[in-house]
């Protein structure tokens, strides 16, 4: 009898601590799927963010690089727009036309930014003979849009942009590409499609490896996340955002989509960039198959290197532009 009574103890102490263990195992669960949405609010959802510049930024005297930011405030634009590439929202944009050109570069803003905010890079274009197009990414802006794609969504957007330009502006046209943090990502995504062949070639500053990559370098940067939970959090919102937005965050990769890239490429990053790391402007420039050219400015924090250093960063661009646009 006191056999059998052990043997019940001990089932009943062991089916206790399993069903302890679910409970424990249930409750992290929980609290990872709602740790996975807040995250996927954050990262993905429009709205303004404590970590970033939200909007337009307002353009005061002491604003840098003024003059040219003015310059575009104050230019007569034409208002063009088209719908995205998936689920039919109105896209928006910013027209400047250059005298007699057939050359026009599409310039793509960052991460909760929008056109508005890209003037200096227009007008740095602008002078160098482009008509300049400034489309609002999805979800920015003034265009439609649920969530933010990180270049995977908008890459086709961009697409659709080159071949409007060809539109209106006939087959003799010639394309260049350039977009600065996300458009950077987005521009290096977008090199790996299937483009007219008036697109030339492409600029991008300050773009990440991917949307997954950037998002655990920033779990660990703003929010000092150890490796767990970041794994599987990560995951966790990789996959809402599959669910959400119809891809996973490792699939918004500029290192995929740069293998398949042959056209010229310039690549620009910041030497003092902490936001999207100076060590990914490597890997993606060692991944792109065409002709290719790395600047890193000295100095330059994320996003600023051509308000840190105008006269290289024009420069540069000047003598690339020149060497692949004819």
């Amino acid at each position: 009898m006191k056999k059998k009574n052990k043997k019940k103890n001990k089932k009943r102490s062991n089916y206790r601590l399993v069903k302890i263990l679910g409970g424990l195992l249930a409750v992290l669960a929980l609290a990872l799927a709602g740790a996975g949405y807040y995250f996927f609010n954050m990262a993905v959802v429009p709205g303004k963010k404590s970590f970033v510049t939200n909007g337009t930024v307002q353009l005061t005297k002491s604003t840098p690089q003024y003059k040219q930011k003015l310059w575009y405030k104050q230019v007569t634009k034409q208002h063009w727009q088209l719908r995205s590439a998936k689920n039919n929202y109105l896209l928006r944009a910013n027209y400047i036309p250059a005298k007699n050109s057939a050359k026009t570069v599409i310039i793509l803003h960052g991460y909760m930014s929008n056109k508005e905010n890209m003037g200096a890079y227009a007008q740095l274009f602008h002078s160098l003979g482009y008509n300049t197009l400034l489309p609002d990414a999805e979800a920015h802006g003034q265009s439609q849009g649920k969530y933010v794609g990180y270049g995977w969504l908008e890459k086709n957007d961009v697409k659709k942009w080159a071949e409007q330009v060809i539109k209106k502006n006939g087959q003799k046209s010639k394309i260049v590409i350039f977009g600065v943090s996300m458009g950077g990502a987005t521009t290096m995504m977008t090199s790996g499609l299937n483009l007219p062949k008036q697109v030339k070639c492409f600029i991008e500053d300050c773009g990440y490896t991917s949307a997954k990559n950037e998002i655990e370098y920033e779990a660990q940067a703003l929010y000092n996340m150890p490796a767990f939970p970041r794994f599987p959090l990560v995951e966790i919102l990789s996959g809402i955002t599959k669910l959400k937005a119809g891809y996973f965050l490792a699939q918004a990769s500029s290192l995929a989509q740069l293998k398949k890239n042959t056209r010229p490429m310039l690549f620009i990053h910041g030497s003092k960039d902490t936001f999207v790391p100076t060590k990914m402007v490597y890997k993606n420039y060692r991944a792109s198959r065409g002709p290719k050219q790395l600047l890193i400015v000295k100095g330059a924090k994320h996003a600023k290197s051509y308000e840190h250093n105008p006269a290289l960063y024009a420069r540069t661009v000047k003598q690339f532009l020149a060497k692949y646009v004819k």
